[in-house]
């Protein structure tokens, strides 16, 4: 499920923090770098491309959210630029400090 916006070709988050998640994937704590905050719901299900500082490139579908930093919400990101989510990870990861994050078209 991609994130539907015109304005979302221009989305760029940044890794913050990287750390394996308690089951499965691994939680990402991402800051908005470029473009309009997204809806939270249209993160869920999403498939973003990771690009690492060296450009190692892989994907990471978002399937969930982590609720340590609260709960998500269109307010919040809109008005801190960070979100928390859980991912899978598939390529050459994983994916750590830096790494830049974008919608895949």
């Amino acid at each position: 499920m991609p994130i539907e916006t015109a304005a979302s070709r221009d989305v760029v988050f940044r890794v913050l923090d990287a750390f394996d998640a308690p089951h499965s994937g691994r939680i990402l704590r991402l800051r908005l770098e470029a473009g309009e905050a997204p809806q939270v719901r249209s993160l869920k299900g999403a498939t973003l491309r990771a690009t690492a500082p060296d450009g190692r490139v892989c994907t990471a579908k978002v399937i969930g959210f982590a609720l340590f930093g609260g709960k998500p919400s269109d307010e919040r990101l809109a008005r801190t630029g960070r979100v928390d989510v859980q991912v899978e990870e598939q390529g050459d990861g994983p994916i750590g400090l830096r790494w830049e994050l974008t919608p895949e078209r």
